[in-house]
């Protein structure tokens, strides 16, 4: 007997091949009707036997395209149409749009084999794609995703695309961005440097001459060279104003990548997934001046076709290749900017003539102590899904000021942005300005609906700009709530009762004050009220100090009696440690401050880190790689007082150790073995007190992974559970997603903008 279902599914079901794959598996099983792109996912409408709609529903889930993410199938009794053949049909527009938006794709198996195939018409066409990949993201300019509402309008298809598209048996059945080298863009030099020499092979022959190029990639551009040739890194840095901030490279391939570091399973999975994040791995071999000071490697394969094309060109194996603009400026991706931003930088520009509608760089991820860690959630998962929030109106976290992200929820789906950076920065602030623009747009959300959140620190630049956005209801959120927040979030575990404990460099506290070492209890559903925190120390000048760690070092000393003059052998701290310790007994410019990272900070400074840094968190991270050296099993004492971690037994043996010719690497492992006993113990402590068995840790200290190590290895054999941060990061650009998730219950942690701050 003939019956008729219409079939509703929601998920990232646009991008992804999708309704070419309900066309195929329709006429497998002889069913008339179509299928459609509509604002919240497809709609299907169905006609046939009962048995063989049986059949297409369970394989519509099981059999899927591998990008594609189903979370709702909604099936109900429609009126048959006598409808003969199965079709596809014009998208349609009825309302405000809540489909997922399909991250950007590595070029397929099936395109590769093709791009290197002389007798193939795509052959050696850089922006070979098919419905299993290539751009989705970064060239949508509208929903529904048709070609008419990308950065591919203005090429029409010719008579070879046009057949492909058309053709429901061809894997370029409806793909968007489909072209080929008689009707699609294309890729030039400038300079060009032999016209008779095709631009990507000339480009290939600059990498090997030891020239920077300015690669035009999916999201942006990237700065390439050699990375096996130190005059080209150390001239890419001194002209990046890039002092010692680790280079990623790229690799030809996956045995590349095994020579260069040691990549476990998880490692070599994160580095093939379809995000082909940057993945940081152990490094085996020394690349001058790509990675200074660090044992790590951050690499990453090729996944756009001109990537592919540049390697076959003759490209050195392993290139730099690192985002392209200057130190802490936004990544370049539009040509007129590149051209003016990147002058003096690159020797030369391979670019593509495809626009890029949105910039998005790489992400960066690790295989992490609890697994995969994101820590920049950019190109391969963004705009991805991080949670659904139990709430139907729409809402907009702007995050944090430091490795910003904002998150849209539209229809409970919350949607994270890509890395947008740290708006301190006028061009990054713009940015982040024109992202909130873009997603609210695309969306179609009404802005008198929108309820907007933002941190609680009124200074903030997020903070500022979400106070001006013409929604009438904003709420602010206590970034360390936020922190923990954000994990729960990603679990969905709204009743959950943890121990939260947040660890990072700074956040405005409820009091005014500088927090970063702060443990909670409670649940997203009840709120977080803070029950212990690391001593308070002094801060001179306030934000400011994060870039000296002997500055910070003043501050948490100051408590200590008995100390030797640091000044001298073996510590040489500067002349503005002097200064700081006067500050900070005049009470000028000192603020008080529980931040953890800062504590990381002082150590460092006491272990011989006494300079200036030249990137956010990187005296922590050299504390952690001279850790890494260490020998020895002891660990300093971090004792509870009272609700506060007391810091001063910690740095007394620091010091007292230093003096006594102990190894600075095996203090370091001490200190890092006792940062984790303190927290072990106050979690413990705190657990019992409160009722609570799951430990929630996130704030941007718990990228320390021997820290993380430490705390498994004593709470796990406890039966204590530990959750961090998966899919968005445990620094600031996981802070949206934590705002998102606490403004939806509007508990403790959220209060009106504008409220008096306790």
């Amino acid at each position: 007997m003939t019956i008729a279902r219409t079939v509703r599914v929601r998920g990232m079901v646009q991008g992804v091949g999708f309704r070419p794959f309900v066309f195929r598996l329709a006429r497998e099983n002889s069913l008339a009707g179509w299928v459609l792109n509509e604002p919240h996912g497809v709609d299907i409408h169905l006609e046939g036997d009962e048995p063989a709609l049986l059949a297409f529903l369970t394989n519509l889930e099981q059999q899927a395209p591998p990008t594609a993410r189903i979370t709702a199938v909604e099936v109900a009794a429609a009126e048959q149409s006598g409808l003969q053949d199965f079709t596809i049909h014009e998208s349609q527009a009825s309302g405000p749009p809540s489909v997922r938006i399909s991250p950007d794709l590595p070029v397929c198996e099936d395109c590769l084999a093709e791009l290197f195939d002389p007798a193939n018409p795509r052959y050696r066409y850089p922006y070979i794609n098919c419905t299993n990949c290539g751009p989705r993201y970064t060239v949508i300019e509208s929903l529904p995703y048709d070609r008419a509402n990308t950065t591919m309008q203005r090429w029409p298809m010719d008579a070879l695309c046009s057949a492909q598209y058309s053709d429901p048996l061809d894997r370029r059945f409806h793909a968007q961005p489909i072209a080929c080298p008689a009707c699609g863009p294309q890729y030039r030099l400038e300079p060009a440097t032999d016209t008779a020499t095709p631009a990507i092979e000339a480009a290939a022959q600059l990498l090997c001459d030891g020239r920077i190029v300015a690669v035009k990639g999916i999201g942006g551009y990237h700065l390439a060279c050699d990375a096996n040739n130190g005059s080209a890194v150390q001239a890419l840095r001194e002209r990046k104003f890039r002092k010692e901030r680790p280079f990623a490279v790229m690799v030809r391939s996956i045995e590349i990548a095994r020579r260069l570091a040691d990549m476990s399973c998880e490692a070599e999975a994160l580095l093939t997934s379809p995000a082909r994040p940057i993945v940081l791995a152990p490094a085996k071999v020394e690349l001058p001046g790509v990675a200074p000071g660090n044992s790590e490697l951050g690499l990453l394969l090729p996944y756009a076709p001109l990537h592919h094309l540049l390697f076959a060109a003759g490209a050195p194996d392993v290139l730099v290749m690192t985002s392209a603009n200057r130190s802490s400026e936004p990544i370049s991706y539009e040509d007129a900017d590149a051209r003016r931003q990147l002058s003096g930088i690159a020797d030369a520009f391979l670019i593509g003539e495809r626009p890029i509608a949105r910039r998005v760089d790489d992400s960066v991820a690790r295989a992490g102590v609890f697994g995969p860690m994101i820590l920049r959630r950019s190109r391969g998962y963004a705009p991805g899904v991080a949670a659904r929030l139990p709430m139907e109106r729409p809402l907009l976290a702007v995050g944090a000021d430091l490795k910003n992200t904002i998150t849209l929820v539209v229809d409970g789906q919350a949607f994270v942005s890509q890395h947008i950076g740290d708006l301190d920065h006028y061009a990054s602030l713009q940015s982040f300005a024109r992202t909130i623009r873009d997603l609210v747009a695309m969306y179609e959300v009404s802005w008198d609906k929108l309820l907007v959140v933002h941190d609680l620190h009124p200074q903030y630049a997020s903070t500022i700009h979400a106070l001006g956005l013409p929604a009438h209801e904003k709420l602010a959120v206590q970034h360390h709530r936020a922190h923990i927040a954000s994990v729960l979030a990603e679990k969905e575990a709204w009743e959950e009762r943890v121990i939260g404990v947040s660890f990072d460099g700074t956040g405005y506290g409820d009091d005014g004050s500088i927090w970063g070492g702060e443990f909670f209890a409670g649940s997203i559903t009840q709120g977080f009220r803070r029950v212990m925190r690391l001593r308070t120390a002094a801060l001179a000048g306030g934000d400011a100090a994060a870039r000296y760690p002997v500055q910070c070092a003043a501050g948490f000393l100051s408590q200590i009696d008995g100390l030797p003059d640091l000044t001298k052998p073996p510590f040489h701290f500067p002349r503005r440690y002097r200064n700081a310790l006067q500050l900070i007994d005049k009470q000028i410019r000192t603020f008080e401050t529980t931040s953890m990272g800062r504590l990381f900070d002082a150590a460092a400074a006491l272990l011989g880190f006494t300079r200036e840094v030249s990137f956010e968190g990187q005296a922590a991270m050299w504390l952690e790689q001279l850790a890494r050296a260490g020998a020895g099993s002891d660990a300093y004492p971090f004792p509870i007082s009272g609700v506060t971690l007391d810091f001063r037994p910690l740095l007394s043996a620091v010091v007292h150790d230093r003096l006594c010719g102990r190894d600075p690497a095996a203090i370091a492992r001490a200190f890092q073995r006792g940062v984790a006993r303190g927290l072990c113990s106050a979690v413990k402590t705190l657990g019992e007190s409160h009722g609570a068995h799951t430990a929630v840790l996130s704030g941007g200290v718990f990228q320390n992974e021997m820290l993380l190590h430490d705390v498994k290895d004593i709470l796990e054999p406890e039966g204590i559970r530990i959750w961090t941060n998966a899919c968005v990061p445990p620094n600031d650009g996981g802070i949206s997603l934590g705002q998102a998730a606490l403004a939806a219950f509007e508990h403790c942690g959220a209060r009106p903008s504008g409220a008096r701050h306790a």
